[in-house]
């Protein structure tokens, strides 16, 4: 077994087509397509586009035997395997719409993915699901007592019979798919995404963004239900005719390393990762390990999916410098499920543009991001906070930053990011009123994050729903967790921040770290020099709880959740709360237990038993 060649025998479309069955066929005549690798590196399977194209016509014609009206949802659990892409071309061709939901990666239990892959099949009202075969039962038991037409292992399905009938592709105007959103700010919502958007968004990305050239060959472990991992490196590739390398996402959490063994292996040029992903690889990667590394190839190490942390990134670029790395390939990008996936790129082969902002009162208070370079040597202050230039938006896009009221800011002034561009969804499946609360009548979204623009440029500052009000101040999350996991006993990803109602109506800013420590001395010094920590950095008191690993609530897509977090936190305080009433004593209730344990080396209950339970609404998360 073979991997597809980087070399190709077509000349170069990039994504200048109709509909992505019309981009199948054009790649299915070179001989590019996609590779997968197991978690020790060895190629596993290997699937050609013109392979690809031909076992999509076929079951094409087998979902289309089972009397499926157009347009019909078919759920497809996207694990990385080849038969995903089969059955998401398959619908392509038989003129249905394909919806990738998730696999069980960062979900808990198995009960909690049954029940979370359970509301999805409901919310996007599915008539198919197939999953592969170590999903099988997960799937059979969430769609127990659903009214599905069919479901069951891709081998289920080459049981059908083939119709006689030829089905017509998905037409330009028609939804290509539904992604489903990953679940940070509330349950996953499903959008709904067109051909022409999709292929909008493709050509920008390939043409603009990348610069996508002959000889390019990609690497990914994201996931495919994740819109980077989906739309930048399963159909991206596809669409520019090139050949893609794919490693397990469950590979790469537990081996970073993998990543970089593939991409010296197959001199790949591009690749993408959130920021905390190049963090695990300078951690993990030891320095006597790294010689069996050649990065020299890598053109451009894409950044993005969450806020860009540049010090993950920089120390990335020292660790792997000496082994061909070039940190010039860095390149900051920003988007969204709701715009397909891409709004915006920086320039490429020039590394992180940062931007280091004096943070300050008059910060919180007027939202001006005044640069530390445009203050004087006597104004330079001693608290500044760093973010980075994701850069113009694509072509065809605006950018708005509002204020409350919804005017539009000037340069450097803080506020509600607003894009509009030809790559936007049509609306969430099934969700009239969540679409209008996010998309207005003539085209502009809120996205829901707060920056600033410099000469057309985006600068992302943090999430609206991701602000913490401390005495009127404004406190990102994101400082928070960036002071804690600047400290060697805490991890990447391993905290997250928020605020909770007190009893006097006040707020309170809560971390929430994993800790793998167990002896209680320790605990209590690591607690008391976090909340010293912030005290001495950000001015403000903090509780802190330490909590078990695998604590921590997380997205499908692996990242954290603070509002799931807070929830969780406030049902941990409500019960807590409810058993001290019900003694008399003062010593702190066994309901409490074990996260009491985690709790109990911090600040004094009476902080704690402030956060009251009764009244308090939590609009951050909501079960949809």
């Amino acid at each position: 077994m073979q991997a597809t060649p980087t070399e190709n025998n077509l000349p170069l479309r990039g994504a200048n087509f109709s509909t992505l069955a019309e981009a199948l066929d054009y790649a299915a005549r070179g001989k590019t397509g996609y590779n997968f690798y197991t978690s020790k590196g060895k190629l596993s399977a290997v699937l050609p586009y013109a392979q690809l194209r031909e076992e999509a016509q076929v079951l094409a014609l087998r979902l289309h035997s089972l009397g499926l009206e157009r347009g019909t949802r078919i759920a497809v659990v996207a694990d990385t395997h080849p038969d995903f892409q089969r059955f998401f071309f398959a619908c392509q061709y038989a003129g249905l719409v394909p919806v990738p939901v998730p696999a069980m990666v960062s979900l808990g239990s198995r009960n909690n993915y049954v029940a979370h892959l359970r509301k999805l099949l409901v919310s996007s009202q599915a008539a198919v699901a197939v999953a592969q075969e170590e999903f099988v039962e997960f799937l059979a038991k969430a769609a127990a007592g659903l009214d599905l037409r069919f479901f069951g292992a891709p081998k289920a399905f080459a049981d059908l019979p083939q119709s006689t009938i030829q089905p017509l592709p998905i037409g330009p105007t028609e939804t290509a798919y539904v992604q489903y959103t990953s679940g940070s700010t509330c349950f996953p919502r499903g959008v709904v995404i067109s051909q022409k958007a999709v292929l909008n968004n493709l050509k920008g990305i390939i043409g603009t963004g990348l610069r996508i050239r002959p000889g390019d060959r990609c690497v990914s472990w994201l996931p495919y239900y994740h819109d980077m991992g989906f739309v930048g490196f399963v159909l991206a590739p596809m669409a520019s005719q090139c050949s893609v390398d794919y490693l397990d996402t469950q590979a790469f959490a537990m081996r970073p390393r993998r990543w970089l063994t593939l991409m010296t292996q197959s001199r790949a040029t591009i690749s993408f990762g959130p920021p905390f992903s190049y963090e695990l690889c300078a951690r993990r990667v030891r320095k006597g390990n790294a010689d069996r590394f050649d990065l020299s190839a890598w053109r451009v190490a894409g950044v993005g999916a969450e806020m860009i942390r540049p010090d993950f990134l920089k120390r990335f670029a020292e660790t792997f410098a000496p082994f061909g790395f070039d940190k010039k390939a860095f390149l900051a990008c920003y988007g969204m499920a709701e715009c397909s996936l891409a709004v915006s790129f920086a320039p490429l082969s020039q590394g992180v543009c940062v931007e280091t902002i004096v943070n300050t009162d008059y910060f919180a208070a007027c939202h001006k991001a005044l640069a530390v370079e445009d203050t004087s040597e006597k104004e330079c202050p001693s608290r500044t906070s760093v973010f980075v230039n994701c850069g113009k938006p694509l072509p065809g896009y605006e950018v708005a930053v509002r204020d409350r009221q919804g005017r539009d800011l000037p340069d450097r002034r803080c506020g509600a990011i607003f894009v509009r561009g030809p790559s936007m969804m049509s609306g969430y499946l099934g969700d009239i009123d969540a679409t209008r609360e996010v998309l207005s009548k003539d085209g502009w979204l809120n996205t829901g994050d707060i920056g600033y623009r410099i000469q057309g440029d985006i600068v992302i500052t943090g999430r609206k729903k991701d602000l913490i009000i401390i005495n009127g101040r404004n406190i990102w999350a994101q400082d928070l967790e960036y002071l804690a996991e600047q400290q060697p006993d805490v991890r990447p990803r391993d905290t997250i921040a928020f605020s909770v109602p007190g009893a006097r109506e006040e707020e309170i800013a809560v971390m929430v770290v994993q800790c793998r420590e167990s002896d209680p001395a320790k605990r209590k010094s690591l607690t008391k020099q976090l909340q010293g920590l912030i005290r001495q950095e950000l001015g403000i008191d903090c509780f802190v709880e330490l909590v078990p690993p695998h604590t921590l609530p997380r997205t499908s897509s692996g990242k954290p959740t603070r509002s799931k977090a807070r929830h969780d936190f406030i049902q941990r305080i409500g019960q807590s709360h409810q058993g001290a009433q019900k003694r008399p004593t003062t010593k702190r209730p066994a309901e409490y237990s074990a996260p009491d344990r985690y709790c109990k080396d911090n600040q004094s209950a009476d902080l704690l038993l402030s956060v009251h339970p009764r009244g308090i609404s939590d609009p951050v998360f909501t079960d949809r």
